[in-house]
């Protein structure tokens, strides 16, 4: 009985380091990145938006997906979190927080051309821990008072 139970873990674990993952979808298109006007306010999900953190907004793709969202000028990347619904201007397929958008090219820019791939669960696990961790997002009501007794320092 042991040796059963002991022999099926290590078909199921010899089967799980061996098998081939199908390649993830990847998305090519225009991408764009919020402007200031969204700081503070609520997203489609129910989060407060903010620049500082590293989220994404898409039509369709469900919320809290990760995507690797890659400039195709510059070949920088970024990991993101969707939280949002959108874009909504014809031809662009993923708009970006400014701090995702700063980290793949020049924000004067304005639009991208990327390419986005779903992100698998290990992929993620070479993330810092607290790139995970979704930071203390403040109500737009709130944000004169809250910059006030809490110095932001870049």
């Amino acid at each position: 009985m042991k040796l059963t139970g002991l022999l099926l873990f290590f078909l199921f674990l010899g089967g799980c380091l061996f098998a081939q993952d199908s390649p993830l979808p990847v998305l090519k298109g225009k991408a764009s990145f919020y402007s200031n006007w969204f700081d503070g306010r609520l997203t489609a999900n129910g989060e407060f938006f903010s620049q500082e953190e590293y989220t994404a907004a898409h039509k369709t793709l469900p919320f809290d997906t990760w995507l690797e969202v890659t400039n195709l000028d510059n070949k920088k990347s970024v990991f993101v979190r969707i939280n949002d619904r959108g874009p909504y201007v014809k031809g662009r397929i993923i708009d970006l927080s400014r701090a995702a958008a700063k980290a793949i090219g020049d924000l004067n820019q304005g639009i991208f051309n990327v390419e986005i791939r779903l992100v698998n669960s290990r992929d993620l696990m070479i993330l810092p821990l607290d790139f995970l961790v979704k930071k203390k997002s403040v109500p737009l009501r709130q944000r004169s008072s809250y910059l006030d007794f809490n110095l932001i320092t870049p």
